[in-house]
């Protein structure tokens, strides 16, 4: 250790004459100043470069002036001895880059003649050391100045100050000479650096390392998740186990992310990219179970609140989200660690028990909840339907939420009968209406209550709904179609209600308003069917995909040639009549006294060309214009860009649309019914959600002493896989498909699996269905 060190200060030794000092900082002030003015701590230099690089401006500080006697003595420094011995950051740079040793030859001499660390500010650069230099001009993975500079820097004692040196820079800040051995891929070095002191936790948390358009490598900026997520196993195991210093799994970044977080981060669905990546994963989890066997690695949540499987999700990586999903250990050790369990085996048929923690909409902030609300996820509709989401699914639509789905439609059909008989049967008068005490007037006024109450609901869970699930503004028009529409319903006919307390008469105007999207509401409970959910899904496809284009297109014509053929049409003259004239025509009219509206009027003049455009126009609707050659052109070419190009265009795109939607229309459906799903759920009195909950609560009797988990039982078939491996829970197949009791370690209590589900309502089911459709 040095003295300055001991005594809290650091003092550097400078041998530069004062006229080296102001040459350098006359250089280095354009950089300085370019910086400044862009508001940066250092500019955007490259990592490292062949050719001159631009090094960094002096930062202020006090050193000790080697010469400072000389000057007082009026002794001139001889610069021609000077020059060849003196070790500046330009010439070390130099020689460390070339990686030849001979050019370092008289460096230990020079240092400890000056007094000089090579960890001084005088050899860095926006942070960057000689030793990084060197670790960045590696051939065939080799080096000979690395090991050289690591040996000076021992003997003269800033050992692990100079491995430890980082980036300054903003761009590379943070990163060390472990982060570029490791990213060199060479463990030889590695180990090295370890063995000197070098911070396995030390964080390149640069803008470089960080998500953003633009170059950048996101890899968790500790060096165990770069050498995870760079692939090398080899290192990762040196890092998490070693004699110097050993990597923590646990620690995070300045996202909260730990190594997994980071494997999911720079997974991207390849075939290449998911082996190694979920080896990888797998790799970490064995090792860290091995070395902190109470450490839960994969219920570590980062500053967003997701675990590493529910981030998978998030982000739609759907290949490790599946692997994690069905991660099975056969070793005794390491069992503990999967997620999922094989019950028992026969023939082709296999019984496997999936772990549903962190998956079950039962818990809070759920992988279920993620993906179903989750509406800008891509890859959803497929991680949707894995074998355990499918199937957990179709276990709470048989549980509970087919029947309450169901009554809802009933109660949704009575409100629907009830508003139309009480708008049908409106009163007239003054409004608002007298009431009388008859028993009409009692079921009107309660008919009006029932219904503004049942709006009133559909308003304020279209509200909550909406705050809950945040959908984007791309995917709020598939995601939340209903919702939108149910919410409008509700807010029609509170404004139809405040209008008619206020005695106001466009109050009927809202009030027809809000039945019409009653009824086409109705179709909101066609998801409970596979058949019209799915032609419901091309409907709500061709609505907001084609036909809001076709609108888009069609308005601009239609009032562009309206304001067009208006500005042609002359006025007709107004007919001077006598009194006694008039009275005749009020009492007898005639077919000739019969007024009809002007087509000086847009709106009018609109709606005659809109009757051209659905084949019901007239050429000769009137003979008062101007210009008749410009008036027929204008009429013709409207009726072609109308009726002829944009129908048809809607018709073939609408053909279009079909046959690109019957694929996905399946996958859009299941999502809709996931979300009817869980939102039946979440109503759920809190009582009736545990017991109707999903799954089987099993202790799995491996290493770890109390392992009971919530378990969901999926039954599959595979005939190119036999018994390979025999049942590790049961020794007999099948027992809760035949009614048998349930071994001792199996805790149903008040809870039943989802196989037990399947036959206490079968009968009902099916009784259910044939009503429903």
């Amino acid at each position: 250790m040095n003295k300055s060190d001991m005594f809290g200060i650091s003092l550097e030794m400078d041998d530069r004459t004062p006229e080296e000092r102001l040459l350098q900082k006359a250089a280095k002030k354009p950089a300085l100043v370019s910086a400044l003015s862009l508001g940066q701590q250092s500019p955007k230099a490259p990592m490292d470069t062949d050719y001159q690089e631009e090094m960094e401006a002096h930062k202020p500080k006090i050193r000790f002036d080697v010469n400072f006697d000389k000057g007082i003595r009026g002794v001139e420094v001889d610069k021609s001895k000077k020059g060849s011995n003196t070790f500046h950051i330009d010439r070390l740079f130099e020689a460390v880059a070339s990686g030849d040793v001979a050019k370092l030859d008289g460096l230990h001499q020079y240092l400890h003649q000056t007094m000089k660390n090579l960890s001084d500010s005088l050899y860095q650069s926006y942070g960057k050391s000689a030793l990084m230099k060197a670790l960045l001009h590696l051939r065939d993975g080799k080096n000979e100045s690395v090991e050289l500079l690591i040996h000076i820097s021992e003997q003269m004692g800033d050992i692990k100050k100079f491995v430890n040196l980082a980036y300054t820079n903003t761009y590379y800040e943070g990163q060390t000479a472990l982060h570029i051995a490791i990213e060199r891929r060479s463990i030889s070095y590695v180990k090295l650096l370890v063995s000197k002191g070098a911070d396995v936790h030390a964080r390149a948390c640069g803008i470089f390392f960080q998500p953003h358009d633009g170059p950048n490598f996101y890899f968790g900026e500790l060096p165990l998740s770069l050498a995870a997520c760079t692939n090398q196993p080899q290192m990762v195991d040196f890092l998490m186990d070693n004699e110097y210093q050993r990597s923590d799994a646990k620690m995070t970044d300045s996202h909260g992310n730990t190594v997994l977080h980071a494997l999911v981060v720079v997974a991207d669905n390849s075939e290449d990219n998911t082996e190694f990546i979920t080896s990888m994963y797998d790799r970490i989890l064995v090792i860290t179970a091995h070395l902190q066997p109470d450490v839960k690695l994969e219920d570590i949540e980062n500053n967003k609140g997701l675990t590493p499987l529910k981030m998978a999700a998030k982000t739609g990586k759907i290949q490790l989200f599946s692997h994690i999903l069905k991660r099975e250990f056969q070793e005794s050790h390491t069992k503990h660690l999967s997620r999922k369990f094989t019950e028992w085996v026969y023939g082709p048929v296999t019984c496997s028990l999936y772990d549903l923690a962190s998956v079950d909409s039962y818990e809070n902030n759920s992988v279920l909840e993620i993906l179903v609300y989750g509406s800008d996820i891509p890859n959803r509709h497929e991680m949707l339907q894995k074998d355990l989401l499918s199937r957990l699914l179709d276990s709470k639509w048989k549980t509970f939420a087919g029947r309450m789905f169901f009554l809802n439609f009933l109660f949704y059909l009575l409100y629907l009968i009830m508003f139309t008989i009480v708008a049908y049967n409106r009163k007239d008068g003054k409004i608002p209406f007298v009431f009388e005490h008859t028993t009409l007037d009692y079921l009107y006024v309660s008919g009006q209550l029932l219904t503004a109450l049942a709006n009133s609901y559909f308003f304020s869970i279209g509200i909550i709904d909406m705050r809950r699930k945040r959908p984007k503004l791309q995917t709020l028009l598939v995601d939340g179609y209903y919702e939108i529409l149910f919410l409008l319903q509700g807010a029609l006919f509170l404004v139809s209600a405040g209008l008619y307390l206020s005695g106001r008469e466009e109050f009927l105007a809202f009030l027809v308003m809000c039945l019409a999207l009653s009824w086409v509401n109705l179709l909101y409970f066609s998801r409970g069917d596979v058949h019209m959910g799915i032609y419901s899904v091309m409907i709500q496809k061709m609505i907001l995909g084609d036909i809001l284009r076709f609108l888009f297109v069609y308005v601009v014509f239609l009032f562009g040639f309206s304001a067009a053929v208006v500005t042609l049409l002359i006025e007709p003259p107004v007919k001077n009549i006598t009194k006694s004239q008039d009275r005749r025509r009020f009492f007898a009219p005639t077919e000739a006294d019969c007024v009809k509206p002007t087509y000086k009027n847009i709106p009018y003049t609109t709606l005659q060309l809109f009757k051209f455009t659905i084949g019901m126009g007239d050429m000769e609707f009137t003979e008062d214009y101007r210009y008749k050659e410009v008036f027929y052109v204008l009429l013709i070419s409207y009726i072609i860009l109308t009726y002829i190009l944009l129908l048809n265009m809607l018709i073939a795109l609408m053909n279009r649309t079909v046959e690109q939607t019957a694929m996905e229309s399946t996958s859009i459906w299941k999502l809709q019914r996931a979300i009817t799903i869980l939102d039946m759920e979440r109503r759920l009195p809190c009582c009736l959600k545990g017991r109707l909950r999903c799954g089987v609560e099993r202790k799995l009797g491996n290493a770890l002493a109390d392992d009971g988990r919530w378990c969901f039982r999926v039954e599959e078939v595979n005939w190119n896989k036999w018994n390979i491996s025999l049942g590790k829970i049961n020794e007999d197949p099948g027992y809760c498909d035949r009614g048998y009791p349930a071994p001792s370690n199996l805790q149903n209590g008040p809870h039943r699996g989802a196989a037990t589900f399947r036959l206490t309502f079968h009968d009902l089911e099916n009784a259910l269905s044939s009503i429903y459709l």
